[in-house]
């Protein structure tokens, strides 16, 4: 056996150090990463991962014959590459890049990454774990006691180094967390740590393993075509806002149709739409009356009948203005977000656009739904939103693991961006006192449903 095939056989030793550690980790992996994704994975070893992920189409690259060798025998429907990944010739494409337990070993971090991005679209996502520098001194402390196979001197990294590295290297860091408090299987104590414990403060610093979801730096698009846009207006007894929509609604990229949902209004609203329909030829207008109830569901079924590369959402209070729209088409549009969410709570609001205990109950949510994306969103329940109609029916299609449960649309919309680990920003908007009619808001009856939507999310997102 060569030097280096003892090395790998060495490193892949420690990383197996604890078989409790890795089957957790390949739970975690599978929770991450959608069924039938094409993946490459960096560093396989003997491919055990790579093979738990159900893969569309998978390839597997490690430096080591052995391992290799070890992976084919194996997983013998899984291409297996014996090759520095630094030298890899292969012209393919990848939804998803794993560097699992990768960056403790590798000499140089920076130059991985970068050659890895050639492997890259502009929505793939790297997905990297790797050993807590807290955790340095008692696995150090493991080798000197010779309870673990030699290994080469680690690179023992912070979220900092990666997040510095992943810049560096033309990637942006999506999101981050702990996983692991115990990597040994004590019945009962190690899924209370590593399932709840480990998500809370100050417990998740303590972990063993730190995660990393990043995608490709964005780069604005350079293509004449400009993508067209719909913009989805649910009304319910608005029709003293219907003309203001149709004149204050801005033409953007390369054309806007506005898409009228109307809730079973006990006011005029529905007529009030075809009346303005007509009144506005020069602009491309779809009308229905949605089947169901709620704002969720007239979300749903406006944007199945939508045609836009671009999907937004107007509330028909006009309480956000619609001449800021072009401004999340432009955060489409140039890659900085994939969900960019709307937020009312930064800039003073108008006297009345807000009562008192529905504010306390928005900055309560956002600090929970921080929380529990592993992303900043400081307004949930801010109806102006935008993403492209690729990643809505990517949304549309996972939605059972949620199920279709969410009155509002709101929380279908973040929970389902957050599964598929999309790019979510905040965009700060100026909030407005309505001008006609009453909010469709019940506080309490709301408040309540919205508190046991978020412990659903909880077990689903976050305690899995």
């Amino acid at each position: 056996m060569s030097h280096w095939d003892k090395v790998a056989g060495d490193i892949d030793t420690w990383r197996r150090w604890s078989r409790h550690y890795h089957k957790k980790l390949a739970t975690i992996y599978n929770f991450l990463i959608p069924n039938k994704q094409n993946i490459l994975e960096v560093g396989c070893g003997c491919g055990d991962l790579l093979a738990s992920l159900s893969p569309a189409h998978s390839v597997g690259v490690d430096y080591s014959p052995e391992m290799i060798k070890v992976a084919r025998q194996r997983h013998p429907d899984i291409t297996f590459i014996c090759s520095d990944i630094n030298e890899l010739e292969k012209d393919e494409k990848f939804d998803i890049i794993i560097m699992s337990d990768l960056a403790s070993e590798l000499w140089d971090v920076q130059e991985t990454l970068t050659k890895i991005k050639r492997f890259t679209k502009p929505d793939t996502r790297i997905i990297f774990n790797f050993y807590s520098r807290l955790w340095e001194a008692p696995l150090s402390l493991v080798k000197s006691m010779k309870l673990s196979t030699p290994t080469l001197n680690q690179n023992w990294l912070t979220k900092e180094d990666i997040t510095g590295i992943c810049h560096l290297s033309g990637f942006e860091v999506i999101r981050s967390w702990q996983e692991i408090l115990l990597p040994l299987p004590i019945p009962a104590l190690d899924s209370l740590l590593n399932r709840f414990f480990v998500k809370l403060w100050p417990f998740k610093h303590g972990a063993l393993t730190n995660f990393m979801i990043a995608r490709p730096s964005p780069v604005e698009s350079s293509a004449s075509a400009k993508p067209t846009v719909s913009v989805l207006v649910p009304a319910r007894n608005e029709a003293g806002n219907i003309s203001n929509i149709l004149k204050r609604t801005p033409e953007m990229g390369g054309g806007v149709e506005l898409i009228f949902v109307e809730g079973h209004s006990k006011d005029d609203t529905y007529e009030t739409i075809e009346r303005e329909i007509k009144n506005h030829p020069e602009r491309r207008v779809k009308l229905i009356r949605q089947t169901g109830s709620g704002k969720g569901n007239a979300v749903r079924e406006g944007f199945d009948i939508a045609t836009g590369d671009i999907l937004m959402i107007l509330d028909a209070d006009l309480t956000v203005p619609p001449e800021d729209l072009p401004r999340f088409y432009d955060a489409i549009v140039s890659g900085k977000g994939e969900f960019v969410n709307g937020v009312r709570l930064i800039y003073p609001m108008e006297d009345e656009a807000m009562r008192f205990f529905n504010l306390l109950g928005n900055k309560f949510f956002s600090m929970v739904f921080s929380w529990l994306l592993n992303q900043p969103v400081k307004d949930t329940l801010c109806g102006t939103k935008a993403l492209s109609k690729k990643n809505y029916e990517k949304i549309s299609m996972n939605r059972a693991y949620f199920g279709d449960f969410d009155p509002f649309g709101d929380f279908d919309l973040l929970f389902g961006a957050s599964k598929l680990n999309l790019k979510i920003i905040d965009l700060p908007v100026r909030y407005r006192a309505r001008s006609y009619g009453e909010t469709n808001i019940q506080r309490w009856k709301h408040g309540w449903l919205l508190i046991k939507m978020s412990f659903f999310a909880i077990r689903r997102l976050k305690f899995t």
